[in-house]
């Protein structure tokens, strides 16, 4: 199968825009393909304006999500309330398998594992949807069934989800929830349904992406306090700190992503219009090392948002979502970032896609 990176426009009539990812790293547009839903739209109208909130119209990681196989593409439609599936054909390219509603309203993140999917959903109080995640079944198709019983609250009605993500073993799933500066962790039962949530204070202000590594260490990210913290997960589902809070100096520290040895995390911090790069030691301490802009001098200045790295660990991407492009980085061997391109999905710059996923 070709390497391939796939972005989400989130515009009302919401598409997901191919890449073909070349031996060398350098990106070639493939491609538009329909999610046949609704995007959250466009709020912003010029680069200040994106700043105010414009960019980011969805607050998550996880917009678009592939299954950790590769043969699956998922996209959250928060217009319509609605979760989109496609397979991932040999071409590289996405085939729609299924559109399903989301168990609730304004869906932001989709976690897969095996064969088992959650997405979370903001929710709407003026039409009595609360927040939530909801669970569905993935067949050998693509297609999604709703599992009865598995839509559960977060630990309030109006709790903000900004991720939904998924233990190294399928085992528990943890909602960092953005509104409450909690981190909600739910055990997964046999049947998918889920229980709980054991309630975590996060360690700093406004947790947004999170990670796990192969470790079980978790990464959350802090858009509130700008940093980076690590935690260990115990069985009964609380969260002790590891590195809390470890500062980047920059602004909206959002996203978080890890290098293919899980030596080297990057966090894009979205109004300074940089990412930052810390070091993971084997305990899960974490120490910042340097900020490296998103884009190269004499360019229109990005503001990065979704992140990932490439599966053979040499190549990291990220989203700026004022312009619509993606900024193609060499990951060299003490983490720092190297740019070679910023990669444009259309002549002119927009505001408003948000989700980004790299096979």
């Amino acid at each position: 199968m070709p390497n391939m990176v796939y972005m989400m426009t989130n515009m009302e009539v919401n598409q997901v825009i191919v890449f073909y990812r070349e031996i060398n790293g350098t990106l070639t547009i493939a491609g538009r393909f329909p999610t046949y839903g609704s995007g959250s739209g466009v709020r912003g109208v010029n680069f200040e304006a994106a700043k105010r909130g414009g960019i980011d119209p969805l607050s998550s990681q996880g917009a678009l999500t592939l299954s950790p196989d590769g043969h699956f593409l998922f996209a959250v439609n928060a217009g319509n309330h609605s979760i989109s599936s496609f397979i991932i054909s040999n071409n590289g390219l996405p085939v729609l398998a299924d559109v399903k509603p989301s168990g609730g309203a304004q869906p932001t993140s989709i976690a897969v594992f095996g064969n088992l999917l959650y997405v979370a959903n903001v929710g709407n109080a003026a039409n009595n949807f609360t927040s939530n995640i909801s669970g569905f079944r993935i067949d050998q198709f693509g297609r999604l069934t709703s599992i009865p019983g598995s839509t559960h609250s977060l630990s309030s009605l109006n709790a903000q989800p900004s991720q939904v993500l998924f233990n190294p073993d399928g085992r528990k799933i943890i909602v960092s929830e953005i509104s409450t500066n909690l981190l909600s962790v739910f055990h997964v039962n046999q049947d998918g349904t889920v229980t709980g949530p054991i309630i975590n204070e996060s360690n700093g202000m406004l947790p947004f992406g999170s990670l796990f590594l192969s470790s079980g260490v978790l990464l959350v990210t802090e858009a509130g306090s700008n940093a980076l913290s690590s935690y260990s997960l115990n069985p009964n589902g609380r969260l002790d700190v590891i590195s809390g809070s470890v500062p980047t100096g920059q602004k909206a520290t959002c996203w978080v992503a890890v290098t293919k040895d899980e030596q080297f995390a990057f966090t894009p911090n979205t109004s300074s219009g940089t990412i930052a790069v810390y070091h993971i030691d084997r305990k899960g301490a974490l120490t910042f090392l340097r900020n490296v802009a998103s884009t190269p001098e004499g360019v229109p200045t990005g503001l990065p948002m979704d992140v990932g790295v490439s599966k053979d660990g040499r190549y990291f991407y990220v989203l700026n979502g004022n312009q619509g492009t993606i900024s193609a980085f060499h990951i060299k061997d003490d983490g720092n970032l190297t740019i070679f391109q910023v990669a444009a999905s259309s002549k002119a710059p927009y505001f408003g896609s948000q989700g980004l996923a790299v096979l």
